[in-house]
């Protein structure tokens, strides 16, 4: 199978070396605006650089192409690639809106393409057995789970995010990881309240669901997070409890100022501490999925209803009022 990649940021680096490392693919290029970018990219994987998505098209076969630009042209590129008859593998969130999310599946499903939203955390290790757990009733009937998604600020290294038109902000960009694991795990979502507090490279929430199974998930988010990035996840039942929390998971921490030659700062991209790299599990899914036809763990339509839960703490934030589903 033959991919390509568009947007050379960080997490375009890592979808590129994902497929260059991939039994049975061929990542035949990559491209970005800034073409320094993509040369960058290339040059780490053996493959050809792009200045443009037009180029590419033009240039190179290829099967299926990763979106790794920001948040704000994903409805531009999605587009263009669907039209080309080529399958979609795209960055969370979706989109910015509902509108431009149910346009882009639309789109993808009048040219024949398959549409994949990278909600990447239903593919880490602990993630998954944690959801296996209460799949099993190891823990009884969940009543109350906390969540917790921390890290510096990526509008320090690019300067988009730190406009939330153009990125969504913490809750769209950041907690929309959790909102969608919570909905994966605990059904439907009745009703949302939130909290925020941003200035400059600050950007907090605390965002509480209440589930139709009478389940409540507290869920906290922070951009400007004075340290390295983790995640932590609790779920409490009437038989017992499950959690995981990155920073426990590693016997040893070291943390290093970026050397003058690194160019600074740069987009952290979450790890697991487990063996396996869920970018690469999720990857190799979704190809899977267009090789045998057969429905992804995450659907597009599951991404638009995260990213609804994730507008709707945004408007109970502009109200104060809680916002009924």
């Amino acid at each position: 199978m033959k991919v390509a990649v568009v947007g050379c940021g960080g997490m375009g680096q890592w979808h590129a070396k994902s497929y260059a490392k991939m039994p049975g693919v061929e990542l035949v290029g990559v491209c970005d605006v800034h073409l320094e970018s993509a040369v960058e990219a290339a040059n780490k994987v053996g493959t050809a650089a792009f200045g443009s998505f037009e180029e590419m098209l033009s240039t190179v076969e290829f099967d299926v192409v990763s979106i790794a630009v920001p948040t704000f042209v994903h409805k531009e590129v999605v587009f263009q690639a669907a039209k080309a008859g080529k399958h979609v593998i795209c960055e969370k969130p979706v989109a910015l809106n509902l509108e431009d999310a149910k346009e882009m599946i639309a789109c993808c499903e009048e040219n024949g393409v398959r549409l994949f939203i990278g909600h990447v955390v239903r593919f880490f290790p602990e993630y998954a057995q944690m959801k296996q757990q209460m799949d099993a009733g190891q823990i009884g009937r969940v009543g109350v789970a906390n969540a917790r998604r921390v890290g510096s600020h990526p509008g320090e290294a690019r300067p988009w995010f730190l406009d939330a038109d153009k990125s969504g902000g913490v809750i769209v960009d950041l907690m929309v990881h959790d909102i969608d694991f919570m909905r994966w795990t605990l059904g439907e979502v009745k009703s949302v309240y939130g909290m925020n507090k941003c200035e400059g490279t600050m950007d907090y929430a605390l965002v509480t669901l209440v589930f139709e199974s009478g389940a409540v998930a507290n869920l906290e988010a922070f951009w400007g997070y004075p340290g390295s990035f983790r995640y932590a996840a609790e779920f409490a039942g009437s038989e017992g409890l499950v959690r995981t929390d990155s920073m426990s998971a590693q016997s040893l921490q070291i943390r290093k100022a970026a050397p003058p030659e690194s160019g600074g700062k740069a987009v952290e991209i979450p790890q697991s501490p487990n063996f396996f790299d869920p970018y690469y599990i999720e990857l190799e899914h979704f190809l899977s999925c267009i090789r045998d036809g057969s429905d992804p763990i995450v659907t597009a339509q599951d991404a638009c209803e995260a990213l609804r839960i994730a507008k709707a703490a945004l408007d109970s934030i502009q109200t104060g009022k809680v916002v009924l589903l």
